[in-house]
C-alpha cells in the first residue's frame, strides 16, 4: 500500500513539473517576443514582432464604431478611446456574414469589426510609402487577415494596412432612407482611409503618400474611392486587381429590386416600402444572412455598392461610374490595372450544373446590367453570346475552354479594359495594364484539358505572403518581379522607372492599350483578346443599364 501511494505521489509530481514546464516555456516564449509601443491619439497599442517575418504587426486596431440595433445599416461611428495599452494581438476578428462557420469555422463573427491591421519593418526609417489593401470576397465574405503583406513589409521599403468592413446586406442594403441610406461597407472603407491618413505616421509611415489596392471587390472598391468626392487627399495611387467600378458585380443597378428580392428569401411578408424598411431594422443577423448570394448567373452582386440619394448628408456615390468618368468630374490617380488570362476558373466549380443550363436557357447567363425591350430580344442576345464563345458546339467537357474565356470576359476582362478606355479618354494618361498568366507544375490543369491558366486573383498572391518552401524556383523568381513592380509604383508612380530591370511598361493611350504580359517571361504586348472585348464593345453600347439610386415605391 506505501508503495501505491509513493508511486502515485511520484506520478503527482512528475505531471506538475510537465505542466509547470509547460506554462514556463509559453511564458518564455511570449516574454521572447519582440514588442513595439505606439502611441496614438486614442490610445497607445502594442505589436510583435513573430517568428515567421522580421515585422512588427498591430492587430484589430478599431478604425471606427459600427452602428448597431435598429441603426445597423447607417455609416460608421468614429472609433474607441483608451487609457491602457491595447494589446494588439488578436488576428481572427471578422464581420457578420453568411456562412461564415463554413469559410472561418474557428472564428466567431462580431458586430465590433471594424479594425485595422498594420504592419511596420523593423527599421529606424520614417515616412515610407504606405500600402492600404482591400480585401475581396464579393462584398459579401471575407476580412483583412485574408491574406497577409508580412513578406512583402519585410522588404524594409513599405508600411501595410489592411481592414475589415461591414459585408452583404449589413454592408451594403441601399433604401436610400435615413436609417438606411446605403454603402455602409464602403464608407467603413473610407473611414479606415481616413484612419490611416491620421494615424500612419505613429508607424513609420508617409500620410502624403498612400497607395491603395485591392483584389475582386477589393479591386472594385479601389476603383470607385477614386471617383468619391468624400476621398479626396486620403491616396495618392491606385492598384486595382480583377475588378472595376463598371463590372456587373461593382454597382447595383436596380437597390430596390435587390432589397425586395433578397426580403422575400429571408421571409418578409409585406408589400410597401414603409414595412420593407422596418422588415431590415428588426431582423436579426441570423436571419438577415442566412441567405447565401455568392453564386449569381447574372454575374452581379445584389449587395455591392450603390448611387446614394441626396439625403443632405455625404453621398459617397453621387452618380454611376460610368457618368462620374465622363464627366470628369473626379481625381486622376497614377493606377495599374491588372487581370489573369483565364478568370473565369473561379467559377470552374458551377460547370457540371451550369453546362447543361447554358444549353438549355443560355438568357440566365445574361450579365444583370444590360436591358432589353423584349423577352425575346434578350434572347437573341443570348443566342449570339453562345454563338460567339461555343460556335455550334454544346456548353460541354470538350468547350470548357471557351466556358472560362465567357466569364472571364464578361465579368472581368472587358469591364476593367472599358474603364481604362473611358479613363485614358477622360485626361488620365498614368494608367498601366497588366495579364497575369504565369503557370508553373503547382498550377492545377483545366478539367478535361491539360492547359493551365492563372485563376481570379492569382496575380494578388504572387505579391502577399506565402510559405516558400512550397514554391518553384520560378514562381519565386516571378514573386520577385511582381514585388519589385509594386515598390517601384508605389515609390514613383510608374511600374518601371528608368532603373528598373524589367522591360519598359508604356502608359494607356487613346490609340493604344498595352499590356504587360506577366507569365515565364515579362513582355510588352498589344490590346489583349481585342476580338472579345470589342464584341462586347458592341453590346453595351446598346444595351447597358445605368445604375439607379433607390427610390419608393
Amino acid at each position: 500500500m506505501r508503495k501505491s501511494k509513493q508511486s502515485l505521489l511520484s506520478f503527482v509530481t512528475a505531471a506538475t513539473m510537465i505542466v509547470w514546464a509547460f506554462i514556463l516555456a509559453i511564458f518564455v516564449s511570449t516574454q521572447a517576443q519582440e514588442s513595439k509601443l505606439i502611441n496614438l491619439a486614442q490610445g497607445p497599442v502594442v505589436g510583435y514582432k513573430g517568428d515567421d517575418a522580421d515585422v512588427f504587426s498591430f492587430y484589430g486596431i478599431p478604425y471606427a464604431t459600427a452602428p448597431k440595433g435598429r441603426e445597423k445599416f447607417k455609416g460608421p461611428l468614429p472609433g474607441p478611446v483608451w487609457t491602457e495599452p491595447l494589446e494588439a494581438v488578436d488576428e481572427q476578428i471578422i464581420c457578420p456574414q453568411h456562412a461564415s462557420e463554413i469559410f472561418f469555422p474557428d472564428i466567431t463573427a462580431t458586430e465590433d469589426c471594424l479594425v485595422a491591421n498594420v504592419f511596420i519593418p523593423d527599421t529606424a526609417e520614417k515616412n515610407l510609402p504606405v500600402l492600404v489593401h482591400i480585401h475581396g470576397g464579393g462584398f459579401l465574405i471575407g476580412f483583412g487577415n485574408w491574406e497577409k503583406p508580412k513578406q512583402f513589409v519585410e522588404s524594409k521599403k513599405v508600411v501595410a494596412v489592411t481592414f475589415n468592413y461591414r459585408l452583404g446586406p449589413h454592408g451594403f442594403l441601399c433604401m436610400g432612407t435615413e436609417d438606411i441610406p446605403g454603402n455602409a461597407g464602403i464608407k467603413d472603407q473610407v473611414a479606415a482611409l481616413r484612419w490611416v491618413k491620421a494615424n500612419i505616421a505613429n508607424f513609420g509611415g508617409n500620410p502624403d503618400d498612400v497607395t491603395i489596392a485591392g483584389c475582386s471587390a477589393g479591386g472594385v472598391s479601389v476603383d470607385l474611392l477614386m471617383l468619391s468626392n468624400t476621398t479626396k487627399g486620403l491616396f495618392n495611387k491606385v492598384i486595382g486587381q480583377s475588378g472595376a467600378n463598371i463590372a456587373s458585380f461593382g454597382v447595383q443597378v436596380d437597390p430596390i429590386e435587390n432589397a425586395k428580392f433578397y426580403a422575400e428569401k429571408i421571409n418578409y411578408q409585406g408589400d410597401d416600402f414603409d414595412s420593407l424598411e422596418e422588415f431590415y431594422k428588426s431582423v436579426s443577423f441570423e436571419q438577415l444572412l442566412s441567405y447565401s448570394l455568392l453564386v449569381n448567373r447574372d454575374h452581379a452582386v445584389k449587395f455591392s455598392p450603390c448611387v446614394e440619394r441626396d439625403l443632405g448628408i455625404e453621398r459617397f456615390l453621387e452618380d454611376g461610374p460610368t457618368n462620374i468618368i465622363i464627366s470628369g468630374n473626379y481625381v486622376r490617380y497614377p493606377m495599374i490595372y491588372g487581370f489573369t488570362d483565364m478568370e473565369g476558373l473561379f467559377r470552374i466549380g458551377e460547370f457540371e450544373q451550369w453546362k447543361n443550363d447554358m444549353n438549355e436557357n443560355f438568357t440566365q447567363f445574361v450579365p444583370a446590367d444590360l436591358q432589353f425591350e423584349s423577352a425575346e430580344e434578350k434572347e437573341k442576345i443570348a443566342i449570339q453570346i453562345k454563338q460567339f464563345y461555343f460556335g455550334d458546339k454544346a456548353v460541354g467537357d470538350e468547350t470548357v475552354l471557351q466556358y472560362v474565356d465567357f466569364l472571364s470576359d464578361v465579368i472581368f476582362i472587358y469591364p476593367m479594359q472599358k474603364a481604362v478606355t473611358l479613363q485614358v479618354e477622360s485626361g488620365n494618361n498614368e494608367i498601366y495594364l497588366q495579364v497575369y498568366n504565369f503557370t508553373d507544375e503547382n498550377t492545377p490543369y483545366v478539367p478535361y484539358t491539360k492547359e493551365r491558366g492563372a485563376n481570379h486573383c492569382d496575380q494578388l498572391y504572387a505579391v502577399f505572403d506565402h510559405d516558400y518552401n512550397m514554391l518553384t524556383p520560378e514562381y519565386i523568381e516571378m514573386k520577385e518581379k511582381m514585388r519589385e513592380i509594386w515598390f517601384d509604383f508605389m515609390k514613383t508612380g510608374n511600374p518601371t522607372p528608368e532603373w528598373s530591370s524589367l522591360p519598359k511598361w508604356e502608359p494607356a493611350r487613346a490609340d493604344r492599350a498595352p499590356c504587360m504580359n506577366f507569365g515565364r517571361t515579362i513582355q510588352l504586348s498589344g490590346t489583349f483578346v481585342k476580338e472579345r472585348t470589342d464584341f462586347w464593345e458592341n453590346i453595351y453600347n446598346k444595351y447597358h443599364r445605368q445604375p439607379v439610386a433607390p427610390y419608393r415605391y
